[in-house]
């Protein structure tokens, strides 16, 4: 390969030399490091792969996610499987969907500045302040939209000077919204009936009798949507 197709990059402050235009995920890869527990495209979770790094002449820290984020020539990178963050307990169905839920349970939501930081730190460019200032408003709908693409990679929380568990809060939106205020889907009631009434039994009991070979043969046969 030749040199000028290759950048430096540093893994756990070791220095190597791999292909420009990879992924930082496929870097640590073609440098031997076998991401086999966590990261969601690897059998894991998606948002698993956090990245911090800094660029040669830049002071800033910077965060991103290591499927999404291409290498730099000199780039020094460090990996958080996850970001530490204590999750409330909690039992859904004694919540009230009502915005005080989400301060009672997470009282440093009103500890935010309106600084930003955590908008800028998302990989996903979702606009998480906004997120907050609707959950000390008490929109849960609200709080539930705006967060729904989040994949709980804490780079907000890392980085939140108020301390603000970020994702631990929009699941529990999420949660009360979609138990609570969401509207009913009707299709979905009308398949779980028939699940119920024992429609699909003779299918379940023909793809049981099936071998291996025979269930991967009808797998690659299904019919797929466009």
């Amino acid at each position: 390969m030749k040199k000028e197709n290759t950048v430096t990059v540093f893994l756990m402050g070791k220095a190597y030399r791999v292909p420009a235009g990879l992924t930082i995920m496929k870097a640590m890869e073609y440098a031997g490091y076998r991401l086999v527990r966590g990261v969601g495209c690897r059998g894991g979770y998606c948002g698993a792969c956090a990245t911090v790094y800094r660029l040669p002449g830049d002071y800033r820290l910077y965060a991103d996610l290591a499927c999404q984020t291409t290498v730099q020539d000199g780039m020094y990178i460090a990996q958080l499987p996850f970001t530490p963050a204590t999750r409330a307990p909690y039992r859904l169905e004694e919540l009230a969907p009502q915005g005080e839920t989400l301060l009672a349970l997470y009282p440093e939501l009103a500890r935010c500045v309106a600084c930003n930081t955590c908008t800028k730190a998302c990989p996903q460019k979702l606009e998480v302040m906004d997120a907050v200032q609707q959950a000390l408003r008490g929109d849960i709908a609200q709080v539930a939209e705006l967060t729904f693409d989040c994949v709980s990679c804490g780079l907000c929380t890392m980085r939140c000077p108020a301390e603000i568990m970020h994702y631990h809060v929009w699941q529990l939106a999420r949660r009360l919204h979609g138990a609570y205020q969401a509207p009913r889907s009707g299709h979905l009631a009308d398949r779980v009936g028939q699940i119920r009434q024992g429609a699909f039994h003779g299918e379940l009991d023909r793809l049981m009798a099936m071998g291996k070979d025979e269930l991967a043969q009808a797998y690659k046969a299904r019919d797929i949507e466009p």
